[in-house]
């Protein structure tokens, strides 16, 4: 795997770290969820910015926002207790879908 997309990858998990520690903060009431808020966010950048020396900003964005979607979704299924429904799920597969028939078949994408 291209260095760029392990970049990429850490940075999604970052930016759902930094997320889910959003939830946890209260709107910035507790001091350490929202500590991590700002590391995990900051680093997050940091790797998505790195990642965009190769990979185009739009499909870098797409990929970004995809798998955030998912993996905030399962965290806050498991975590925070959240429903999802049929529909949700369905949605959610249809996100994922849609990032796979970008990088499989667009030539946006260096493979």
């Amino acid at each position: 795997m291209p260095t760029a997309y392990i970049y990429l990858i850490i940075a999604i998990v970052f930016e759902t770290i930094g997320t889910s520690a959003l939830q946890a903060s209260q709107q910035f009431s507790k001091l350490g969820p929202s500590v991590i808020v700002v590391i995990a966010y900051g680093i997050s950048f940091f790797l998505l910015g790195l990642s965009l020396k190769t990979i185009p900003v739009g499909i870098a964005y797409a990929i970004w926002s995809a798998l955030g979607i998912v993996m905030i979704a399962c965290i806050g299924w498991v975590i925070f207790g959240q429903t999802l429904d049929v529909a949700a799920v369905i949605g959610l597969s249809m996100i994922i879908g849609g990032v796979g028939v970008i990088h499989l078949f667009s030539n946006s994408v260096s493979h």
